[in-house]
């Protein structure tokens, strides 16, 4: 009976642990409807004043200091998008995983890129490798404010002006769609032009000079432009960093509780083949008692 008894023991802390990752299955759906809203709400704008930026940049019909190359050297930013919490899966492990190569490329260009983490997951990571960190944030939940960003991007854009650093670079999760989420590196500083398209057979390679016409003039509207795609850009990497995680974590979640869910049924089963062996043995006993009283 001790074996039965440890099987049902077993199976209620299974249970209980299958209620709690269900509950905070349903607390990340929550959290991700909330987060896809954000995400998906700024991506046109982001991508379209990306676009501009980068078009007038290739076009070289402006000039500004965020579009070319600055005389820095040897120092580079390097941004990690993590979480502050666990049971998500494999996010962390592919945000630090992307971070570690792009460090390693960086060093072989002959930079050494100062390490700024978002999320507790990975400054402890950094922490076990003893990698130095020049900068850390760990109060960012489930969303992040567009002032908080700003400020971020202008501490960048002024080392990045004044000659401080070569160029800025982010590492975060990527938000495709629900079931595609990867982990990405951009560079934010300086703005590169749009890689070009490979001509194809039957398409004449050459196209229409694009006009562009400035009101008010190139260098006031650029000054104002370049800036706000930098904030912009941040912003949206953060929020597909956040929904990210919430996907991640819901997915973890589910496949936890459908695991605890076979786990209870397997323990079910065992209960009863323990308990049927027991009936079956004191039933022995009884009848081996009946007749050695004849």
């Amino acid at each position: 009976m001790a074996k039965a008894r440890a099987i049902v023991k077993r199976r209620r802390a299974v249970q209980n642990i299958r209620k709690i990752t269900q509950t905070m299955q349903l607390i990340a759906t929550a959290r991700f409807q909330k987060c896809l809203q954000r995400a998906t709400g700024s991506q046109p704008y982001t991508r379209k004043i990306i676009e501009l930026v980068q078009t007038l940049a290739a076009e070289r019909v402006a000039d500004h200091p965020l579009l070319k190359p600055n005389q820095a050297q040897g120092r580079s930013i390097l941004l990690v998008i993590t979480s502050n919490r666990g049971l998500c899966g494999a996010y962390n492990a592919a945000v630090l995983r992307r971070m570690l190569e792009l460090r390693q490329e960086l060093a072989q260009a002959g930079l050494t890129p100062d390490l700024e983490v978002v999320g507790k997951k990975g400054l402890s990571y950094l922490r076990f490798l003893n990698l130095p960190v020049s900068a850390k944030v760990t109060d960012v939940e489930d969303r992040i404010a567009f002032d908080r960003v700003s400020q971020m991007a202008e501490r960048y854009i002024d080392r990045y002006l004044q000659n401080q650093v070569v160029r800025v670079d982010i590492v975060y999760t990527q938000f495709h769609s629900v079931g595609v989420q990867r982990a990405a590196a951009v560079q934010l500083l300086p703005i590169q032009p749009p890689s070009p398209e490979p001509a194809r057979p039957t398409v004449p390679p050459t196209r229409p000079r694009i006009q562009y016409e400035f009101s008010p003039q190139p260098h006031v509207l650029l000054a104002r432009l370049v800036p706000e795609a930098v904030k912009i850009r941040l912003f949206q990497c953060f929020n597909d960093a956040i929904v990210s995680e919430q996907v991640a974590r819901m997915i973890a979640m589910k496949a936890a509780t459908e695991a605890a869910g076979d786990m209870v049924k397997f323990l079910t089963r065992q209960y009863n083949r323990a308990r049927q062996t027991q009936i079956t043995m004191e039933l022995a006993d009884i009848v081996g008692g009946a007749n050695a009283v004849r």
